[in-house]
């Protein structure tokens, strides 16, 4: 006697358990993802710090809380968590005079040696027939016999480029009398070229200047400001001079 086959039962809710399985694995993939902007974010914030403190010194970047925000990146700085000895002063907004530019750079040399940003007597200026000129020394700028510009002195050289008007300029290394002979320098022809042309791309990389308007020059010891035959002038010709060319008509 053969069993009575009952009817198989159709079971309508079987596409909830396949709806499940998406929704589980969408949920998953959110998840991934909320966890990889989270990183993304941590990368952002230390990437952030790092450039901050890299270029902070050098007066590029305006100086931000030390840990950026997390939620809003995009706000802007309150004036007074800016120091004001490392504000550069705006350049002029129009064409001045050599004197005009001469009073306005003594005045922000003065309050920058007041800060104790510039040290004395490592910054000078004179009025030339070929216009203003700012004597960078060799004491405050570079080690004996090397072009490569000191780093305690890049915030200062940063303000400067960022005050110096963009007019034409050119740039002029100068040594003293004493023969220079390493593995990097043959005479102090090359060091005085060398010296003046590191001053001369700080000065288009932290400034507004028109690379068409700059020049660099090097005269080694044939342009002294004082006598070579003591320390005291081989040290005042020792120097890169940043001359601001008078403009025709002026």
């Amino acid at each position: 006697m053969s069993r009575k086959k009952h009817p198989e039962h159709v079971n309508h809710e079987r596409w909830l358990v396949s709806y499940a399985d998406f929704i589980t694995l969408l949920f998953a993939f959110f998840v991934v993802l909320f966890a990889s902007s989270q990183s993304d974010k941590k990368k952002q914030v230390k990437l952030a710090e790092a450039m901050q403190s890299a270029f902070t010194p050098l007066g590029t970047f305006e100086v931000h809380s030390k840990t950026p925000p997390l939620n809003d990146v995009s706000g802007t700085v309150a004036p007074e968590s800016i120091p004001a000895a490392l504000t550069p002063p705006l350049p002029p907004a129009r064409l001045e005079s050599p004197e005009e530019t001469e009073k306005r750079l003594t005045k922000f040399l003065a309050e920058q040696i007041a800060a104790g940003n510039i040290r004395p007597g490592s910054i000078t200026m004179r009025m030339t027939p070929d216009g203003l000129v700012i004597s960078l020394h060799e004491a405050g700028f570079f080690a004996s016999g090397s072009a490569e510009v000191s780093p305690t002195s890049l915030p200062v050289l940063s303000l400067l480029a960022a005050t110096l008007p963009a007019g034409p300029m050119r740039v002029e290394g100068h040594t003293d009398n004493v023969p220079i002979h390493n593995a990097q320098f043959a005479t102090n022809w090359e060091l005085s070229t060398a010296r003046s042309t590191a001053i001369a791309r700080l000065l288009l990389d932290r400034g507004h200047l028109d690379p068409a308007n700059l020049s660099a020059a090097g005269y080694a010891e044939f342009h002294p400001v004082a006598s070579n035959a003591s320390e005291e002038g081989r040290l005042q010709n020792r120097r890169v001079d940043i001359i601001l060319l008078r403009h025709q008509g002026s």
